[in-house]
């Protein structure tokens, strides 16, 4: 059996429907600590709660959710105020704040823990990656329906967040980039940075029975982190944040019904599988983001230096023209000049002789009519900018090769003839060289 064949609504609805609402309420205030460099504060919280939790325990002598819950949030937020104090008190970095003020707590509620082991029961499995599987069986009735607890709280953690980005977006945004600059316009940035910091503990603690630390982590910072690479505008990252850690809850409890099978298993963690498919999606984004993706500016850059090589090949052929106008070089002449290898020189001819800015005569090459406009238009350029760096920037003229050379492929028909207008009057370059015209010359 697939796993899929044992689908049953109920179960698997609720148990996708927890997912998302964790993944959502997660991500819209993780855009935030993504953008303040503080991503692992979901980490630090979610190990400092322990104390709380121990605490709660030790005074209430229950394990209900409720005291629970408060112990926790209150250890989560003492969490992002005493992270804020070191930082801030201690000119620390912000990670080293983070470090020692969850281990301190972390150890803490652990010391308490041995303190009351005979009455506590704590299991390893659930702290890293919770009990999501059994969201179903924990129901309130509402209205005539079952409903699991779970889903009622992170509801309401979730219509919360949405509520705090929505109507403190602007807020948000200002302290995030320019903290003083908040300041001066007329609120207080600490008031917000601590109100986030606030909801991201009630929102870890929310999360962190049900779906585990793993999960918890893993949602407020990789969509996030995934969206910050598709977009630059920080209302579409919020939104594509939520798209994705929806996407990954939703494939990621179908993954761990549906892939152990392949293998002869049962199923995996629901949590665990959730946050190998945000990963998964940060990989993709990572690599095939349209401005920031590594897979795309590795082929971009590929392209430009492909242009540039075939632009100095031109203009190579061009000034070998001006002085040898019999010449017809090959391509070992070509790239013995040029310092460029056989495999890109050969392709970038070949490309030039298609587009017929070269001809090629049994492996000889020469200016087609086309080619010598497009030559004739960059070895300008470069002369220009040569003439530029001696008259106005006081460069030597034997030091202004190498710039003109950078500059050269980057000036368009605008930008020559301001070069032109900045200079003085000349048809000669600082070597004595003659600048070609713009427009060809019969």
């Amino acid at each position: 059996m697939s796993g899929l064949e044992q689908w049953n609504w109920y179960l698997d609805g609720w148990i996708i429907v927890a997912g998302i609402l964790c993944a959502i309420s997660s991500a819209l205030l993780g855009n935030f600590l993504v953008l303040r460099k503080m991503s692992m504060l979901g980490d630090a919280i979610t190990h400092a709660i322990l104390p709380g939790l121990a605490a709660a325990f030790m005074i209430s002598d229950s394990r209900s959710s409720l005291p629970m819950f408060l112990g926790a949030v209150i250890a989560g937020i003492l969490t992002a105020l005493f992270t804020e104090w070191i930082r801030g008190f201690g000119k620390v970095d912000e990670g080293a704040a983070m470090g020692v003020v969850f281990t301190s707590l972390f150890a803490l509620g652990l010391v308490m823990i041995v303190q009351a082991a005979d009455h506590v029961d704590l299991d390893p499995g659930c702290v890293l990656y919770g009990a999501i599987e059994l969201t179903p069986l924990d129901t309130i009735l509402i209205a005539g329906w079952e409903i699991p607890r779970v889903v009622v709280v992170l509801s309401i953690v979730l219509l919360i967040n949405l509520s705090f980005v929505i109507f403190f977006l602007k807020e948000l945004k200002l302290s995030s980039f320019d903290p003083a600059l908040a300041t001066t316009t007329g609120f207080n940035a600490t008031i917000i940075h601590y109100a986030l910091m606030t909801l991201v503990a009630i929102t870890a603690v929310a999360s962190f029975e049900t779906v585990g630390n793993i999960l918890v982590v893993a949602m407020f910072i990789v969509p996030p982190a995934a969206a910050y690479m598709l977009t630059d505008r920080l209302g579409t990252m919020i939104v594509i944040s939520a798209i994705l850690g929806t996407v990954a809850a939703v494939t990621g409890h179908i993954s761990a019904i549906t892939i152990p099978h392949w293998f002869g298993y049962g199923s995996t963690s629901t949590a665990g599988m959730m946050a190998v498919a945000a990963g998964l999606l940060f990989l993709v984004a990572a690599l095939f983001a349209p401005r920031h993706g590594i897979v795309v500016v590795f082929i971009r850059r590929l392209i430009l230096t492909w242009k540039i090589l075939a632009e100095d090949i031109i203009a190579l052929m061009y000034r070998i023209e001006e002085r040898n106008p019999q010449l017809k070089p090959d391509a070992t002449y070509l790239r013995e000049i040029l310092f460029s290898h056989s495999v890109p020189t050969s392709l970038t001819l070949r490309y030039l002789t298609k587009h017929g800015q070269l001809s090629d005569a049994n492996g000889n090459y020469e200016l087609t009519e086309t080619g010598r406009d497009h030559a004739r238009q960059l070895v300008r350029s470069h002369r220009l900018w040569e003439h530029y760096l001696v008259e106005h920037a006081g460069m030597s003229a034997e030091n202004i090769h190498k710039q003109a050379e950078k500059l050269e492929h980057f000036t368009d028909r605008q930008l020559r003839e301001k070069l032109n207008e900045d200079t003085l009057a000349t048809d000669q370059d600082p070597h004595g060289r003659p600048i070609p015209p713009e427009e060809k010359t019969n």
